[in-house]
Formats: structure tokens, C-alpha cells, sequence
């Protein structure tokens, strides 16, 4: 938690006291101690006021900890996405994906895009960024990509290590970062074809990437039929020059 979200807790514990107990288990290696399944937050404001903890005890394995744990982590509102990535993946060195997607309340899908994120960007690029609380999933997927291309990640570095970035604050490292990474694009015209008489066939649009076909099956159905069955020859032609 951020420094002002804790005060304000510790705040709210002093006022009211702990109206919650945590959750704990016996110490698999550490006997007379415990190990905090749920309640990290009030655990660190009671000892902040000095205060003694009501706690819980439960003989919990490995699994049910983990489960405790990461749904406390994720009912937490401050935790950015880089962070929840990042705790996935230290699970993910223990534990199956299914323990991991009942920890963290998340889909198959979320859970592999997160760890593909945290794999495929280097850990001190990640650290140098920080937290980047505004960014999500799209923006991390976004960088990775990039960074997979060759000679962007030593740039990368390079940049991290700029006064620039260093001046800024976390969402703004990676905005700019991923700003610089990302070639400018060239910008798009389009142009309709039309038939001797007038009629309006197709509509096509490029870019510096791509070229768009656009049909109006109301307008022209028979030419969309026409061009769909000639595509695979005109390819063929195009190969046999």
C-alpha cells in the first residue's frame, strides 16, 4: 500500500480499534510462530500503535495460504497491474495455475497474459519503470511486444537510465518509454474506386503498415463475390512473376 493509504488506515484502526481478526497458520519450520494469511495491512497498523493483534489460527497448507493470500492482494485497489503480474509469477514458481487462479480471482486467460508480460520484460526495465498504477493489461502487452524487436531492448536500458526518466513520475516513465519504442506511424489516405459510370465499388485506405479493402456488399454485392474468388489467383499471378 502506498504510504498515504496506510496512514489513513492506521488512522481508522486507532479511531476504531481492530474489528477484524487476521488470519494465520503455525509456522511450518518456526515453532511458537505464525505466518499471516490475511490481514497484512492491520497487522502493520496494530504493530505501528502498538497495539495487540486478534488473529485466528488455522492449520492451512500450502495452497489454502497462497489462496488467502492472493485474494487479500487482490482486494486490494492500490495494487497496479504490473504488481498483480509480478505476484503471479512468484506463485506461479510453487504453485499450479488453478491454485494461482482461485488466489487471485482471475480467467485462464488473464493469468497467461500476465505471466507472458512479466517473462517477456526484463525484471530491471519492469523495476526501473515502477508500479505505473494507471497503466493496465493492453499497455503492458503493448511494451512487451516492442521490446521483442531487435535492438529495442538495450535502448530500452539506455533510456532508463536517462535524467529524462528518472525525472518522472511511474505512469509517465512508461508512457514515454513505450512513446519512444514505437515507430511513428505514417499517416493513412483513402481513396474510393468507382465504376465508368459513377457507381461506388470499394473504398481503400493505407498507411505505412497496411492496406484496407472496403466493399459495400448494398452497393456492389456480385463485385465482393467477384474479388473474394479472385483473391486466391491474383496471388498466384502476382507469385509467378
Amino acid at each position: 500500500a502506498s504510504a498515504d493509504a496506510q496512514a489513513k488506515f492506521v488512522d481508522v484502526i486507532r479511531e476504531h480499534g481492530q474489528q477484524v481478526p487476521i488470519l494465520v497458520r503455525p509456522h511450518p519450520d518456526a515453532p511458537g510462530r505464525y505466518q499471516v494469511a490475511y490481514g497484512h495491512r492491520r497487522l502493520r497498523a496494530l504493530r505501528e500503535l502498538g497495539r495487540s493483534v486478534k488473529a485466528v489460527v488455522r492449520n492451512l497448507a500450502d495452497d489454502e495460504l497462497v489462496i488467502a493470500q492472493g485474494q487479500e492482494n487482490s482486494a486490494r485497489e492500490d495494487l497496479s497491474y504490473i504488481e498483480k503480474a509480478r505476484f503471479a509469477q512468484r506463485l506461479h514458481k510453487r504453485f499450479a495455475r488453478e491454485t494461482i487462479m482461485r488466489s487471485m480471482s482471475v480467467y485462464k486467460s488473464d493469468l497467461s497474459n500476465m505471466l507472458s508480460v512479466v517473462e517477456r520484460i526484463p525484471e530491471d526495465i519492469i523495476d526501473a519503470i515502477g508500479s505505473a498504477p494507471a497503466i493496465g493489461r493492453r499497455g503492458w502487452i503493448a511494451l512487451a511486444e516492442q521490446l521483442a524487436k531487435p535492438g529495442v531492448e538495450a535502448d530500452a536500458r539506455a533510456f532508463c537510465r536517462s535524467k529524462e526518466f528518472l525525472a518522472l513520475a511511474s505512469n509517465e516513465r512508461f508512457k514515454l518509454t513505450l512513446g519512444l519504442m514505437q515507430p511513428p506511424r505514417g499517416e493513412s489516405h483513402s481513396e474510393v474506386w468507382s465504376s465508368a459510370r459513377g457507381k461506388r465499388l470499394a473504398k481503400v485506405t493505407q498507411d505505412s503498415e497496411k492496406v484496407s479493402l472496403t466493399i459495400n456488399r448494398r452497393a456492389a454485392p456480385d463485385f465482393a463475390d467477384f474479388v473474394l474468388t479472385r483473391l486466391q489467383r491474383l496471388y498466384e499471378e502476382f507469385q509467378a512473376k
